[in-house]
């Protein structure tokens, strides 16, 4: 038997939003979809939106520059990889910009140069760098990019 949804009212459901919101930063579609989630449709489920955006609770920019820093950060994915998840969640083109901003250059070569050496432990066998680029260009670095910084690591024989 299906489990039957209660209604919830647009107060209700605006202060429920408000905390999800403030827990961690989220896109339009994620709240879209805790919405409907709630059985919150067509006018309200805009309204509702429409307060969040200009309380502050909801910036799509905002979420995009802490999802890019967090995946770069701690998962140690590549501009490729946060930009189709970004792409997922319905984000803009100018707020996928933005957030490629917020990867510093300097860590994002270090983290991909440390990826690589943790992968090949200065063995440049064909296969073993044919696997660690294929893992690496996985997590979403450019491969010109990462062709490019194993031909400098096999030249300073780390």
């Amino acid at each position: 038997m299906a489990k039957q949804k209660k209604y919830v009212s647009k107060k209700d459901a605006l202060k429920k939003l408000e905390h999800y919101c403030a827990y961690q930063d989220r896109c339009h579609s994620e709240v879209r979809s805790k919405l409907l989630d709630l059985g919150i449709y067509g006018d309200d489920l805009e309204e509702i939106i429409t307060d969040l955006i200009a309380d502050n609770f909801l910036n799509e920019e905002r979420f995009a520059r802490s999802f890019a820093r967090g995946k770069q950060r701690m998962k140690k994915w590549g501009r490729y990889k946060i930009t189709s998840h970004l792409k997922a969640k319905q984000i803009s083109a100018y707020c996928i910009k933005k957030a490629m901003e917020e990867l510093d250059e300097e860590d994002y070569l270090e983290t991909l140069r440390n990826l690589l050496e943790k992968r090949l432990k200065s063995d440049y066998s064909y296969n073993s760098v044919g696997k660690a680029a294929k893992f690496v260009i996985g997590k979403g670095y450019e491969s010109a990019l990462v062709w490019e910084t194993i031909k400098s690591m096999r030249q300073e024989g780390t």
